[in-house]
């Protein structure tokens, strides 16, 4: 799982830094995930420094740079699947809550392995008018391991026209259907609550850097 969501990461990283919202055509899916992760990586070899010196500043960069680009309540309703007609407003609000608080935490976690790896876009392909959710398919190449192929999953909003992420696949592994699994069984046995309280407390965790202790 853990490597998983750095995959997820690394690819998701994409979103940030020198262009804030305003300056990325979230109309043009594949241009801004190109245009964004040259910046995004471009930022944490800058700030390494700073980050090896205070790991906390990971979770503000997600925070403020990628968690915009993420469609973080779209993806949360898909984890509750069947539960989420058996919940109140209040219990998904809250879930929603908890379950950004952990992917700001993940992510910050895993962004601690950055060693300048690259990311590789397939070509630009057309989208119909009608088309919601696409797939773009990204290879990471790390000449310490084997490149990797993932599918990018992202949705269009059909009042915006904007895309946001919500999921990823690598190796034949949904990010989303795994985690699904995992915490549908906890919520079954312990109701939603208890898992939105276990994601907070999980998002409370301190990032720690390779080594430490």
């Amino acid at each position: 799982m853990k490597k998983i969501i750095a995959l997820f990461t690394l690819v998701i990283a994409s979103f940030s830094w020198m262009a804030s919202a305003a300056e990325v055509d979230k109309t043009k899916p594949y241009e801004m995930m190109e245009f964004v992760s040259e910046n995004t990586f471009a930022r944490l070899k800058a700030e390494q420094e700073n980050i090896q010196q205070q790991p906390e500043i990971l979770k503000t960069v997600v925070r403020e740079e990628l968690m915009p680009y993420v469609n973080v309540k779209y993806a949360a309703y898909k984890l509750l699947g069947t539960h989420l007609k058996k919940t109140t407003p209040e219990e998904r609000e809250e879930f929603v809550r908890a379950f950004n608080q952990y992917l700001i935490a993940s992510y910050a976690q895993v962004l601690t392995q950055y060693t300048d790896q690259n990311v590789l876009f397939e070509p630009e392909k057309t989208i119909p008018a009608d088309k919601r959710i696409i797939s773009i398919r990204v290879e990471i190449v790390d000449s310490a391991r084997p490149s990797i192929k993932i599918d990018f999953k992202l949705r269009k909003n059909k009042k915006t026209s904007e895309w946001q992420a919500f999921d990823m696949v690598a190796e034949g592994v949904s990010l989303l259907s795994t985690k699904q699994s995992e915490w549908n069984s906890k919520i079954r046995k312990e109701g939603i609550d208890a898992v939105s309280k276990e994601l907070h407390r999980l998002a409370l965790n301190p990032i720690r850097l390779e080594g430490d202790k």
